[in-house]
């Protein structure tokens, strides 16, 4: 399959005819060819992007929720397709695609109800004869930098609520999945998305990616990635004054205190930490035990790991699927010789699978650490792979120290009987999500995804947040009063 450009409502030709292949990370199969596009590409989809969203912004709010509709029910549709293309490209085992794919349907749902609110306010004046009110107007032309783990939910979190309040987009995908983002396309088109709305442009970060960010008419870029990327497309994006959104890693940590239920923990800790062979910024990739009950733990984790079957995502049968490539298995791996020489203990797993029949994809052991210290390298960076650490802890205060004491702040959870532990920890975990009695992935779309310290800047993907990031508030003042009126001088 050759994958062209979506620009203007037409599949294109890139300007230097030079592609990259795309495989499945299960077995190597060659899935599709993309092209690598150049900043000449970026700007025929910013200046479509430009003169569409002029007439786009003009287009009812209840009407654009229709598109909105209508790509939902697409989507619902195709949805047992659309996970299987999901899975051959991405690895993720069958059952969490189709899961993926139902949170973009939901998120079509959901943002297309706003086209009838996008509510401003109104307000009281401290005039006579005086009415005010806010109101949300689009920003313009948005660009949307998605990543490989999430390729069409993270997509639709930034896309459907551009695209309700007015605005128009350019959405680079990433390299490694770029076929989700080639079925969307196809879906705008059945949906007869006016020209323009929706454009995709397939390349690099360092070019497709910084042209982008510099280019003049782009108002808003929404990044998702890693904490690295995501500071220099910040660094580059402040230079141009852009509004900039960024959600980056995590180093999640589930929280099992002495009266926990632990046989829900176990469920939880493993869903959180193995699920997507790790390949999540929510994923659990620190497990806070007190003391009392560490090795009870230790014990139902190391049975339930058993359970967990390893293999190509469309075996119904697998719970695990391969990472994304060799260079993330290699980083992988490196983290857990390190792990090794910080004196952490490994419980299970701790290698690269290798023989029959991993040995033509991606694939890693689920990897249980014990004996490590909150400062070890493996309890303080983002692995992204199914590796967990143990720490141990004494009470409540030092677990939540201690998940307090990284520099990233996505999602958190605990696990308790006590309503006073509870909502001590809820009140006190520094992160943007925080899970009590379940584990630390997923997110219901309609409330806001993100974090805080180095997994965000202070926008929110997803609920009503998501349209702070591409709408303006702009403040209107009617006077009938017949006279000038000067606020806070004519007000004695």
């Amino acid at each position: 399959m050759d994958i062209k450009n979506y620009i203007n409502g037409e599949w294109v030709e890139h300007s230097n005819l030079q592609n990259i292949v795309v495989t499945n990370p299960a077995n190597g199969e060659q899935l599709a060819t993309i092209p690598l596009s150049t900043a000449d590409d970026v700007g025929k989809a910013v200046a479509a992007a430009k003169k569409a969203q002029k007439s786009w912004a003009l287009v009812p709010a209840p009407k654009r929720a229709d598109y909105l509709y209508a790509i939902g029910q697409k989507m619902k549709e195709k949805k047992e397709y659309l996970a299987t293309v999901l899975t051959k490209e991405m690895g993720k085992v069958l059952e969490e695609a189709r899961g993926e794919v139902q949170e973009g349907i939901d998120m079509a749902y959901y943002m297309a109800g706003e086209g009838r609110r996008l509510f401003g306010e109104t307000t009281p004046s401290e005039l006579a004869n005086k009415f005010a009110m806010s109101v949300r107007t689009p920003v313009g032309v948005v660009a949307l930098l998605t990543p490989w783990n999430f390729p069409v939910a993270i997509a639709t979190w930034k896309s459907f609520p551009a695209m309700v309040a007015g605005n128009t987009f350019i959405w680079k995908p990433s390299n490694e999945t770029p076929m989700m983002a080639f079925e969307m396309g196809k879906i705008f088109e059945e949906v007869n998305l006016p020209a323009g709305v929706a454009n995709i442009v397939y390349g690099t970060g360092p070019t497709v990616g910084t042209a982008l960010i510099e280019h003049p008419d782009v108002k808003v870029i929404s990044f998702t990635g890693s904490t690295t990327t995501g500071s220099k497309v910040a660094e580059l994006g402040g230079k141009h004054l852009k509004k900039i959104s960024l959600e980056m890693g995590g180093k999640n940590a589930v929280i099992v205190m002495d009266d926990a239920d632990l046989q829900l923990a176990t469920e939880g800790i493993l869903w959180s930490a193995f699920g997507t062979a790790g390949q999540r910024c929510t994923a659990c990739s620190r497990v806070i035990v007190h003391k009392d009950v560490r090795e009870e733990l230790e014990n139902r984790l190391l049975e339930a790991m058993k359970d967990l079957t390893i293999g190509d995502g469309l075996d119904e049968s697998v719970k695990i699927g391969p990472v994304i490539s060799k260079a993330a298995l290699e980083k992988i791996n490196h983290y857990v010789q390190i792990g090794k020489q910080e004196g952490a203990k490994i419980l299970s797993g701790g290698r690269i699978l290798s023989e029959a029949p991993y040995d033509k994809g991606f694939f890693y052991e689920p990897t249980l650490f014990t004996n490590v210290l909150p400062n070890m390298i493996i309890a303080q960076e983002e692995i992204f792979g199914p590796v967990v650490s143990l720490i141990e802890v004494a009470s409540l205060d030092e677990a939540i120290e201690v998940n307090n004491g990284v520099k990233f702040g996505l999602s958190s959870s605990i696990f308790s009987q006590n309503v006073n532990t509870i909502f001590r920890a809820q009140r006190d975990l520094d992160t943007g999500i925080v899970y009590v009695n379940a584990g630390t992935t997923g997110a219901e779309i309609h409330l806001p995804f993100g974090g805080t310290k180095g997994t965000g800047n202070g926008h929110r993907d997803s609920g009503i947040a998501a349209l702070d990031v591409y709408t303006e508030w702009k403040s209107i003042y009617v006077d009938f009063s017949g006279k000038l009126q000067r606020a806070q001088i004519d007000t004695e």
